[in-house]
């Protein structure tokens, strides 16, 4: 693509029409820069666009974010993948980048600025060792405009210092890093901390120079986090003193009216309360002589800190500061006093623990993000879990006094709302947020809390505070309190009394009807926990059959929610469908009628804009529950569902819909799967040349539900894919899996299942040369997991073919090559072999080998039969072989499938793995017998074999033959 005018102006009119609320143009648009996002001098094209002032400043975001996206996708070379951007466009964009960015409005600059620290992580420093060099030099120009913008990018750059795994590789990066940016970030903390002072009646510009002090703490915590710098640790009284100059610093003409957001003094001290709180937990020794004066300075700001919004991360990150030095037991007697004791939970905790009116106007005006952080348990950053936090820490050095103090306010504030409910339901909130949390020890997702303290009886404070909140007619009354009585079912499930449990259930299909958000996903939470609940002996504590007579009234409710606007693709709600069809089973049935026409419209809806990943997961698994419920007892229901869903999917094949197309293929491959053989639809064969192309094998997320859809077209349609002359571009599919590390295995899948199903006359043709291929790939990359998989398919093919068509093809390509087969693959990696499935076909592979196989008897390769069958008992006998193979390292992080690719897999379309040997008994018998056949075969031939064996193999054998009645010749 050529840098030109006429391409600017076609590039800017695209943009454009991504930012179109109407998909119809949104989608066209989004098509064609994903189209020719792979032309040289695309990026430069956008970075040109962005650079220009006369633009539109929407159109420049617009390009700034496409950028930033394409460097998200492109820059970082996936293993067995090409390179999607040219070498000379990289060159350029690390040339121009920085300059770019730092001269570009702030929007633009946040971009570009993600932007660079994405290129960052694959190439700096050793692919870019200038870009640190490049951004201190800006240091020196004293524009802050620029200087943040270098701060910014430090910040995203560094950031990842915080999460990533300890390595070599980090500790040399963070010392390069420092070597060159540890002095001048101090300089600056520095510089700019006296021109606070030179600028102190200038608004504006304090603004730009407090800002620049929150990125400089920033950078400094990630620089700090992975251990304590030599520089940092030389020079901690300046950072520190600096540190507690912030905390206490008070800049009237920065105070900001909003009731919401956090201006800039806010975040400041916010940050520097985060760097206090890391030295005190992890370099607690070199911190100590600082320590006292900054537990008295954040003690100082949370009690004159108010309760407005805008405070709320600094007073979280306060608390949390004061949590981490209350857990070290050398610091108790700061806390010993039970005057100290009682001020803090008085003045601090109880404070921040109450419910607020921005509280209310979450619960009420965004559900979602009160939800989000109150049950999914992402409210760390709130003032309510650090108080919580704090109240856990400090009853671990001081639980009596706690229990105590906190005893105390329970009763007064539980005896406060019984005074008066309508108008102190606050009181009784507090309350349960204080049982909920002090009681809280062990906690997982799955049972909910496992260990509690000694405040309250959990089971009587239930009887005598919850239910009575839930059995009130009006499920709408005080909702707050309403969501306060669920949630404790939900925190508590694991320690309550089963059957107090199981009775709750009327009250919680009564709530779903609540108009309240929160209240009728908590409902919906709560009863999905208690339907994947155990007893002792592993057993639901509520099954199918006790369900069933409240099933009726609680998918009407479930299903009901669905249809109000605040909760039309409700995630909870999904899944508590889902649960309900895999509680009840087969007694789902009745209700299906009413149902599925609900499922597919939802479907249809979702498809037009697909937002909740979560949600359309569930309801994708609630369809496939649905097929195999029914279809698993009656098959000619297919056609139904057929009829219901091709339409719909079709229109997310052309659409092509990439967040559902993975869940269509798998659902396609159930409906498949469970049609009788040889009448699937003339649909799914005018569907297959699509499913070949080449753009759809692509997407990571689509490789493994194509593989199982292309085998069960190989179960269903062999002779219809030889006739049509497809099997070309199923080999060709088998090509590209095979030369990839990720993915080999599911070319390996897919040749099993042609080889069971397609006609021996068409693979005929073919077979040198997938041997050829399997064997290019095992010379460039010996992975474990490509050794077990090539084992698996020479044992495969031996039971299909036979042995001797094995070796044979194998020595075509080379002579004497199966004698390194034997020796390198059969012999010394059978151990490695896991699955079932995987070990009953390499056993019943080896033993044609050994027995039918006259080259191993008498020909070429006699010398190995020993050692062969050797390595078979070891097989059967010995552990299995969990070592790896050098190749084996390219399991990178990054390797790891995405987000997308693990949440496209449905549990309930799989079906069980099919054991394609069934007719061939137990492996140990099937080696016995046929040893025995070829005894007979072969008079005295055996025992001498035998006999190079090893003691302890031939003991083993010998007890083989006597348990199946067997006798060597």
């Amino acid at each position: 693509m050529e840098i030109s005018d006429e391409n600017l102006r076609i590039l800017s009119q695209y943009l454009q029409q991504t930012l179109s609320p109407d998909p119809n143009t949104r989608r066209p648009a989004e098509k064609f820069l994903e189209g020719v996002e792979v032309n040289q001098n695309y990026p430069l094209l956008l970075l040109n666009l962005v650079h220009k002032p006369e633009v539109d400043v929407t159109i420049r975001i617009a390009g700034a974010i496409a950028f930033k996206n394409y460097i998200k996708r492109n820059w970082s070379i996936e293993e067995d993948q090409n390179d999607r951007i040219h070498e000379s466009d990289r060159l350029a964009i690390k040339n121009l980048i920085v300059s770019l960015m730092l001269s570009s409005p702030e929007a633009i600059q946040k971009q570009l600025s993600d932007a660079i620290s994405i290129i960052g992580k694959t190439d700096f420093p050793l692919k870019w060792p200038e870009l640190i060099t490049e951004m201190v030099d800006k240091f020196a120009t004293g524009d802050f405009h620029v200087i943040n913008g270098v701060l910014q990018t430090a910040h995203s750059l560094f950031k990842k210092y915080r999460y990533e795994f300890k390595s070599n590789e980090l500790w040399m990066e963070i010392k390069y890093v420092l070597d060159k940016l540890a002095k001048p970030l101090t300089d600056l903390l520095m510089a700019t901390m006296g021109l606070t002072q030179a600028h102190q009646n200038d608004v504006s510009a304090l603004k730009i120079i407090y800002h620049s002090l929150v990125l400089i703490c920033k950078v400094f915590y990630s620089l700090n986090y992975q251990d304590l710098p030599e520089f940092f640790e030389d020079n901690m009284a300046t950072w520190m003193s600096n540190f507690h100059t912030l905390l206490t610093v008070e800049v009237k003409v920065l105070q900001n009216s909003s009731q919401d957001e956090a201006g800039v003094i806010e975040q400041l001290k916010s940050q520097a309360c985060d760097n206090i709180a890391l030295y005190a937990q992890k370099y607690d020794e070199e911190f100590q002589p600082y320590l006292p004066q900054f537990v008295t300075a954040v003690w100082n700001l949370l009690v004159v800190t108010g309760l407005e919004p805008k405070y709320d991360l600094l007073v979280s990150n306060a608390l949390q500061f004061l949590s981490s030095v209350a857990e070290r037991s050398h610091y108790r007697n700061l806390f010993e006093d039970n005057a100290v004791l009682s001020s803090i939970c008085e003045q601090v905790i109880i404070p921040n623990m109450e419910f607020r009116a921005s509280d209310g106007e979450l619960f009420e005006d965004n559900p979602e993000e009160y939800i989000r952080r109150d049950i999914e348990g992402s409210d760390v950053d709130t003032r309510r879990r650090a108080a919580c936090d704090l109240v856990n820490t400090l009853s671990q050095n001081f639980e009596k006094r706690i229990i105590e103090i906190f005893g105390q306010y329970l009763q007064v504030m539980l005896s406060k709302y019984n005074e008066n409910p309508k108008d102190n339901w606050r009181s009784k909130d507090a309350a349960l947020y204080l049982v909920t949390s002090l009681v809280s020890r062990g906690a997982t997702q799955k049972h909910g809390v496992t260990q509690t303290s000694q405040l309250v009886s959990i089971p009587q404070f239930c009887q005598d505070q919850i239910l009575p909140e839930l059995k009130r007619t009006d499920v709408d009354e005080l909702p707050v309190l309403k969501a306060d009585a669920i949630k404790y079912l939900l925190t508590f499930r694991s320690v309550l009394p089963s059957e107090m449990v199981v009775a709750t259930i009327p009250l919680l299909i009564q709530h779903l009807t609540s108009e309240s958000a929160v209240i009728h996903t908590y409902a919906a939470c709560t009863i999905e926990k208690i339907l994947i609940m155990k007893d002792g002996n592993n057993q639901n504590i509520l099954n199918g059959a006790s369900l069933e007579p409240l099933a009726s009234q609680l998918l009407v409710n479930l299903f009901a929610i669905l249809d109000k606007p605040v909760s039309e693709e409700n995630e909870y709600v999904m899944k508590t469908v889902m649960r309900t069809f895999s509680t009840l089973q087969d007694r789902v049935i009745p209700y299906l009628q009413s149902a599925l026409p609900k499922l597919t419209e939802k479907l249809q809806m979702v498809a037009k804009n697909p937002s909740k990943p979560h949600f359309n997961h569930y309801l994708f698994e609630t369809i496939s529950l649905a097929i195999k419920i029914v279809c698993k007892t009656n098959a000619s229901a297919v056609t139904s569902f057929e009829d219901i869903l091709f339409p719909i999917f079709q229109g997310i094949l052309q659409q092509d819909i990439q967040e559902f197309i993975p869940y269509v293929f798998q659902i396609l491959s159930l409906l498949m799967e469970f049609t009788p053989i040889g009448s699937i639809s003339d649909a799914y064969i005018q569907l297959l040349p699509c499913l070949l192309a080449p753009v759809l094998w692509e997407r990571p997320a689509n490789i493994s539900p194509l593989v199982r859809l292309l085998s069960a077209f190989t179960v269903h349609a062999g002779h219809q894919i030889v006739a049509q002359d497809k099997v070309g571009g199923f080999l060709g599919v088998f090509q590209k899996l095979i030369a990839s590390k990720s993915n080999d295995h599911e070319g390996f899948h897919l040749m099993q299942n042609m080889i069971q199903h397609f006609p021996i006359e068409a693979l005929a043709p073919y077979h040198k040369q997938i041997f050829f291929l399997l064997f290019q790939r095992l010379s460039s990359s010996k992975t474990t997991k490509y050794v077990i998989n090539i084992i698996v398919f020479f044992c495969m093919y031996a039971v299909k073919y036979s042995p001797v068509e094995l070796v044979s093809v194998i020595d075509g390509i080379q002579a004497q090559m199966f004698g390194m087969v034997l020796e390198k693959l059969l012999i010394s990696e059978l151990q490695k072999v896991s699955g079932n499935v995987e070990r009953k076909i390499v056993a019943c592979g080896i033993t044609k080998l050994l027995c039918e196989c006259p080259e191993m008897l008498t020909g070429t390769y006699q010398k190995f039969w020993p050692q062969l069958l050797q390595a078979l008992i070891m097989f059967f006998e010995m552990p299995l072989d969990e070592s790896s193979l050098p190749d084996d390292h390219f399991i990178e992080i990054d390797d790891t499938p995405t987000f997308q690719t693990t949440s496209a897999k449905l549990n309930f379309a799989n079906i069980a793995k099919p054991d394609p040997l069934q007719s061939f008994g137990e492996p140990r018998q099937f080696l016995s017998q046929n040893l025995a056949t070829l005894g007979r075969a072969q008079p005295g031939k055996l025992p001498v074999l035998v006999g190079n064996m090893n003691q302890q193999a031939q003991t083993i054998l010998n007890q083989y033959l006597a348990k199946f009645g067997v006798q060597l010749m």
